[in-house]
């Protein structure tokens, strides 16, 4: 589905991402893990189209995205979850959610009913503002308005930051329910370890940003946390 192969990215003069491999498969969860300013958010910028990939490809369904505007991978299937949530604060809940419509690939203007069914809470709070609302809430509004687009890959970067624990497990059954429902695939990057073993299939570290360990969430083991992971 997702494949990434000897991405290299610069930022200013330096070199922030070392020839990295990922691949995500359709119907997995991989969870991207990694020390503060090793390169997770990076990564997920250069597949949105936010940050330019110097070397190396990037490819979506064999579409290759680095000739792709940033609106055009959300056109195709890619919902991103960005850290810190981004909702507008000044617009309601549901101007919020209508944002993406106008880029639906189906071409239909209409929230869909599954995002409500998701997240009562937002049917409730339609027409407040979306600064008004507790962290928690914003963080469902925020996957709220990606999950609009009826996505294929659900990128989430870091969402269980400063979010209280009855949330954080809610936000968990959420992305195991689209993933065996729906198949939805999903990268997050994640810190917090029992959420990436809950919820992920896979993980990759990264370090200095190059990918330093991957594979099963079974082998993300105490020993690789403590040599990648702890501070």
């Amino acid at each position: 589905m997702l494949a990434i192969k000897g991405l290299n990215q610069f930022y200013g003069g330096s070199h922030t991402l070392w020839d990295v491999d990922l691949d995500i498969a359709p119907g997995s969860r991989m969870c991207l893990m990694g020390r503060n300013g090793m390169g997770k958010t990076t990564l997920l910028k250069c597949i949105m189209g936010l940050l330019p990939g110097t070397s190396g490809s990037i490819t979506f369904e064999g579409l290759d995205l680095l000739k792709c505007p940033p609106e055009e991978r959300a056109r195709i299937g890619i919902g991103y979850v960005p850290q810190g949530r981004e909702i507008f604060s000044q617009l309601t809940v549901e101007e919020n959610l209508g944002v993406g419509l106008g880029i639906r690939k189906s071409g239909a203007r209409t929230i869909p009913q599954r995002v409500f069914d998701l997240f009562p809470v937002l049917k409730q709070k339609l027409n407040q503002r979306g600064g008004d609302l507790s962290g928690g809430q914003q963080q469902q509004l925020a996957i709220g308005r990606a999950l609009v687009l009826e996505p294929k890959l659900l990128i989430l970067d870091e969402p269980t930051e400063g979010i209280q624990p009855n949330i954080v497990h809610e936000i968990g059954d959420i992305v195991l329910k689209l993933n065996k429902e729906e198949r939805l695939a999903v990268l997050l990057v994640e810190q917090k370890l029992p959420f990436a073993r809950r919820v992920a299939t896979e993980f990759c570290i990264l370090a200095n940003g190059r990918r330093v360990s991957a594979g099963a969430i079974g082998e993300l083991t105490n020993e690789v946390a403590r040599a990648h992971l702890s501070v």
